[in-house]
């Protein structure tokens, strides 16, 4: 390599000053290395202080040598305007919102080489594949899991006025007449799986014990100080619905009346369950919501956290290792978590103990 001349060090600011006024990172980069050069230090001492290779210092030197300043500018300026512009991101917007299915393709999803395809087909012209990811980045795509949903059947009306009532009653709940936001869970010996930051190349596994077995709870939260309230069982029937009905009752022996938003689970309008509310003499009154509406029922975000916190990715190798796990996270939920679940944690030593 040949050698490259000292400058003053007023002269290297002024090269440091166009590398960051180019506001491009790799033309910034050249001037750096050149400075750093014409200050007397090796291409070694360059590359290490600036964390890149040598060659790249070596093929940067050559090219200040033979065309100055002139030959650290980008030379992509004068390849003609850039293929991803702004109408190419765009339409590229546009389309993923919609299925690959609504263009005539068989595969239902996406994928970088299928967008490249249809972006061809709409007249664009044709990039690398990391150039569309990069493109997808830019208008803030991600790749993600879509989520299942079950359309509810009343009409768009109907649905709407009846979220509004529900959604009035818990404003108005009272001491004198709570409001609370029931539902069930499973609890699930095999774990559920999600996601999770692993490290590159490696593959994390979650041990299962192969033979599931289950416990269910029935909660109410309630609507004004987001007060849980549960009971458990080893299956989901009637019988759970109403061990949580005597629970309220007993919690709240100064309500007048006890108003539950809730699903159209069949346990909730059993025989069984309708005897146990008339032993109340109207003290329990249930206010169902429309079909397949779970969004628009708040403990389900109490049962998303406990999953989360709990049982996604667990290992616990008996049930009762596990519930014992799912109640001291409601505990704590009760107490500090409605806030922030994620801090609802035990003492290092029994989350050691219990590998959770």
């Amino acid at each position: 390599m040949q050698s490259i001349p000292l400058l003053s060090r007023p002269r290297r600011r002024e090269l440091a000053r166009i590398g960051r006024k180019s506001r491009d990172p790799a033309t910034c980069l050249r001037f750096l290395m050149v400075a750093k050069l014409t200050a007397g230090l090796s291409r070694n001492e360059t590359a290490r202080h600036l964390g890149v290779a040598v060659s790249t210092v070596v093929s940067t030197a050559r090219r200040y040598v033979a065309l100055g300043v002139a030959g650290l500018i980008d030379r992509r300026r004068g390849n003609g305007s850039p293929k991803v512009d702004d109408n190419y991101r765009l339409s590229l917007s546009a389309l993923i919102y919609q299925s690959p299915q609504d263009f005539g393709w068989r595969r239902p999803t996406w994928t970088r080489e299928l967008l490249l395809l249809e972006m061809e087909r709409r007249g664009f012209p044709r990039v690398a594949v990391c150039t569309l990811g990069r493109a997808l980045r830019s208008v803030g795509a991600r790749f993600g899991r879509p989520k299942p949903v079950v359309l509810c059947p009343w009409r768009r009306e109907r649905r709407l006025r009846r979220l509004a009532e529900l959604r009035d009653l818990a404003a108005r709940s009272t001491a004198r007449e709570p409001v609370f936001y029931e539902d069930e869970v499973d609890i699930h010996l095999n774990p559920r799986i999600g996601l999770d930051w692993i490290p590159r190349g490696v593959e994390r596994r979650v041990v299962t014990p192969g033979k599931n077995a289950k416990r269910y709870l029935a909660g109410a939260l309630n609507a004004k100080t987001r007060h849980l309230t549960w009971v458990e069982g080893k299956r989901k029937t009637s019988a759970l619905f109403c061990a949580l009905i005597e629970r309220l009752a007993a919690a709240h022996p100064a309500a007048r009346r006890i108003h539950l938003i809730l699903d159209n689970y069949g346990i909730h309008t059993s025989k069984m369950s309708r005897r146990c509310i008339e032993r109340f003499a109207g003290r329990v009154v249930l206010h169902f919501l429309p079909p397949y509406c779970p969004d628009d029922n708040r403990i389900e975000r109490v049962w998303l956290d406990l999953h989360a916190n709990v049982t996604r990715n667990h290992r616990c190798a008996s049930l009762p290792e596990l519930m014992r796990n799912v109640r001291v996270f409601l505990r704590a939920y009760n107490r500090r978590g409605q806030r922030n679940p994620s801090l609802c944690r035990r003492r290092p030593k029994q989350v050691a103990a219990r590998g959770s």
